[in-house]
């Protein structure tokens, strides 16, 4: 489960196993990847749902959550929360734009507790740093860092070159259908650029149609079989009786945006490193400037030295 109880305070950050932490008293979801909804559900009623209004919408749209549980918070808007019944005790919380997929946000809550700053995953880029909070030369008491990609001896190029490096493979191959394996969100600004480039619509399913006009993305998808060069599908799903099948039907190559080390198993299916985590090179420099006095992993179970020697 990549979500968190934070200790010695009534906090949990994409943690929805209640049992599991009695002292808790605020909620906070900071995007809508399922690997960080473990556990809730339509039934949830147990305590208010803190996130972005993108999220909230998708909250109510997938997992079907009651609407007076969901609590849409503004961005970059420093908000007030209760840790009481009379409103003795307070904290402050912001919201910041994670770079990650749609809606996802990093949270930084200020209370009798200091400052903690929780990234949620994100993709770190220098302007986070003009952040009107962070600007305030505050000390952030603990850092928790996505650190999905936190290996020193691995590159991961920027989005921008990894779209170039799709552009490209697409273009090698003028006459063949192209298939991208996704996650249920994200990477829709990859998908935009590639139809615009390509002139073509992009088809997806309809579930992901339902999701893409909640975000009021523009009009380039289409549910219709063959209408346009390229399709979407899960991830899961560009497996090798399947890409074998859609090559009886037409050319076809199959592209994997994922920084996941996954081997290809076809020389016409692409692993491409197109990543909406952070390179260790970029956590460095958000980790040297930020100087958190401790740093706590959100994935893994340890921060390199390198890294924590920052």
């Amino acid at each position: 489960v990549n979500g968190k109880v934070i200790p010695r305070t009534p906090l949990a950050v994409d943690f929805w196993h209640v049992r599991k932490c009695p002292g808790t008293r605020l909620f906070f979801l900071s995007h809508m990847h399922s690997d960080h909804t473990v556990g809730l559900t339509s039934t949830w009623s147990h305590r208010p749902i803190y996130c972005s209004a993108i999220t909230a919408a998708l909250l109510r749209l997938k997992l079907q959550v009651k609407e007076r549980w969901i609590h849409p918070l503004e961005l970059d808007e420093p908000c007030v929360l209760p840790l009481d019944d009379i409103g003795k005790e307070t904290m402050t919380v912001t919201l910041m734009d994670a770079n990650h997929c749609p809606g996802s946000v990093m949270f930084l809550f200020q209370g009798y507790f200091g400052s903690i700053l929780y990234t949620g995953d994100f993709r770190y880029t220098p302007s986070m740093l003009r952040e009107p909070c962070l600007r305030t030369n505050i000390t952030i008491d603990v850092l928790y860092l996505d650190d999905t990609n936190c290996d020193p001896n691995r590159s991961i190029p920027s989005r921008q070159s990894a779209t170039q490096q799709i552009k490209e493979i697409i273009r090698r191959h003028p006459t063949h259908c192209v298939v991208i394996g996704l996650y249920a969100l994200g990477k829709e600004s990859l998908l935009l650029e590639l139809a615009m480039e390509f002139k073509t619509w992009i088809e997806v399913s309809v579930d992901r149609m339902e999701t893409l006009k909640a975000l009021e993305l523009p009009d380039v998808f289409t549910t219709d079989p063959g209408a346009g060069r390229i399709r979407v599908v899960e991830q899961s799903e560009i497996r090798a009786a399947a890409f074998h099948q859609w090559n009886k039907e037409e050319p076809t190559l199959a592209i994997l945006p994922t920084s996941r080390p996954l081997v290809s198993f076809h020389p016409n299916i692409y692993v491409v490193p197109y990543s909406d985590h952070s390179s260790y090179q970029e956590l460095e420099d958000f980790v040297s400037a930020l100087q958190p006095t401790d740093v706590v992993p959100i994935v893994g179970n340890h921060i390199p030295g390198s890294l924590s020697a920052l």
